[in-house]
């Protein structure tokens, strides 16, 4: 029997959408007003869920604070109250888009979780624009 456990988390982060290889003009057609140089910010909320076989002697899927330490840990220690262009070195060069972060989010989670879950990072970058990843 597979069953999945969410934990939701949330972030606040700026960021700018462009490319260093596109025009001005380019840039404001395709991304608009995300692309304001002086960066704009988002109030993110995340929900990871974790799926897997419930464990017969716990009878837990996954012990929910060791997920909460890695959630901690791994997104909100690193991406909370920063510029995602400036500060986290995974976008030095890769747009920061609601896309992209999910899948640096999954990334990390990956590298902490062991192999036999299955994980989905459900990102709202608002209350209506979001996005869902599952690797």
């Amino acid at each position: 029997m597979s069953i999945t456990v969410y934990r939701k988390s949330h972030f606040n982060a700026a960021h700018r959408l462009y490319r260093k290889d596109w025009d001005d003009t380019k840039n404001q057609s395709v991304f608009g007003k995300c692309n304001n140089p002086n960066f704009h910010g988002h109030n993110y909320e995340l929900e990871v869920g974790i799926t897997g076989e419930i464990n017969p002697e716990t009878g837990f899927l996954i012990d929910i604070e060791k997920l909460k330490k890695i959630i901690k840990e791994e997104v909100e220690d690193y991406l909370d109250h920063k510029n995602l262009n400036i500060d986290i070195p995974e976008f030095k060069n890769l747009n920061p888009t609601m896309e992209n972060i999910s899948v640096l989010i999954w990334n990390k989670l990956r590298n902490r979780l062991e192999e036999y879950y299955q994980i989905s990072v459900k990102l709202y970058e608002t209350p209506r624009n979001f996005v869902v990843y599952t690797g």
